[in-house]
């Protein structure tokens, strides 16, 4: 184990911030299993399966982040000014909000309901504290910088921000949890935290736009950010969805139907962004220039939240067409899952994702 590096310690000193997409895609496929496990029951033990691993996962990559912060400061600062790796921070916020989401999707059907739910909550509350802190954090140190280039900016600038469109996939589900009087702010606060982030990945999206078309493609280490535009359609669609069923307290009349309908649209765009990455991947492949490294788990989480809104779509609108669409991905997004963490693993043992990082071009 660890035979490519020189000094132990530098699987803490060297430990990226990027390690935590690792749990949100094991989260998703944990989430996402759970759903079509009414279509296949095994898929149930899958599920089961991986929000454990997810559980270890975390609890082990924990100890490495935060001994960073303690032993190798200035490592950890470096990276949080990088204008690439600092957009990974933000995976460990959505890392806590993904977990809630597992012990709710899968932890109820094992726990007695209030310890997953009291799980949950605390996970999310956490998750929900360090979403916002980065949303707002990594953007101003971007924006007060003068070292950023048009070539760096990539899907990956919208993890921060756009991680705010996580917090009421799990949130709005909470909310029949809290304390009656704190029912209605908490609704709200999903509702501030969903909008946000919907706007700010249409901004993010313009810009990254107007990189992919004025600029040379992707560095072949940044070629799997390109699947990270399909995060916040489908974590935006579930989110809004669960923000309709958990919204009768506003008591507003004809509000849920309109916004399924939008979240039938914004589910549809999903397609096309889906195709662009597929196609632009396989690009990548036929000239052999998509080595492997940590932003490759932009394969999973990504894909895994417009899996998950493909079945809650479908099932709001009682449509086989999308249910067969949405069953398909999930085994694609199984496979990615399998080939990326398998890679993970196998590089994590030599101590090769420890070595001194190179910085993407």
């Amino acid at each position: 184990m660890f035979r490519k590096l020189e000094h132990k310690t530098d699987v803490i000193k060297n430990f990226s911030p990027a390690w935590f997409a690792s749990v949100m895609g094991t989260g998703i496929l944990a989430v996402t299993s759970q759903m079509y496990a009414s279509y296949l029951p095994f898929l149930q033990s899958i599920a089961l399966a991986l929000w454990i691993l997810n559980i270890i996962l975390f609890c082990i990559l924990l100890i490495p982040w935060i001994l960073r912060w303690i032993l190798y400061p200035h490592n950890a600062v470096a990276d949080l000014q990088h204008p690439i790796i600092a957009q990974f921070y933000a995976t460990i916020a959505i890392g806590f909000l993904v977990l809630a989401g597992d012990f709710l999707a899968v932890g109820t059907h094992y726990l007695p309901h209030h310890l997953s739910n009291t799980c949950a909550q605390w996970l999310w509350g956490i998750g929900t504290f360090l979403t916002f802190i980065f949303a707002i954090t990594v953007p101003l140190i971007m924006f007060l910088g003068s070292h950023v280039e048009i070539t760096h900016i990539n899907p990956g600038w919208f993890i921060p921000p756009v991680g705010l469109i996580v917090i009421p996939i799990a949130g709005a589900k909470l909310i029949s949890t809290w304390p009656a009087n704190l029912q209605l702010p908490m609704l709200i606060l999903n509702y501030v935290a969903w909008s946000t982030g919907f706007f700010l990945w249409l901004f993010l999206a313009t810009i990254c736009f107007y990189r992919f078309l004025c600029c040379p493609p992707l560095p072949s280490t940044l070629a799997a950010t390109i699947w990270i535009n399909l995060g916040p359609i489908g974590a935006g669609t579930m989110a809004l969805l669960n923000l309709i069923q958990s919204s009768s307290i506003l008591k507003i009349e004809t509000f849920a139907g309109s916004f399924e309908l939008f979240g039938l649209i914004f589910w549809s765009f999903g397609f096309w962004w889906l195709m662009i990455a597929i196609l632009k991947t396989r690009h990548y492949i036929r000239n052999a220039k998509l080595p492997y490294a940590m932003s490759w788990w932009g394969f999973t989480f990504p894909l895994g939240a417009y899996v998950g809104s493909s079945y809650m779509i479908g099932q709001l609108f009682q449509s086989s067409t999308i249910k067969i669409y949405g069953f398909v991905l999930y085994w694609l997004l199984v496979i990615l899952w399998s080939v990326v963490s398998g890679a993970t693993l196998s590089r994590a043992y030599t101590g090769e994702l420890f070595q001194t990082p190179k910085s993407p071009k």
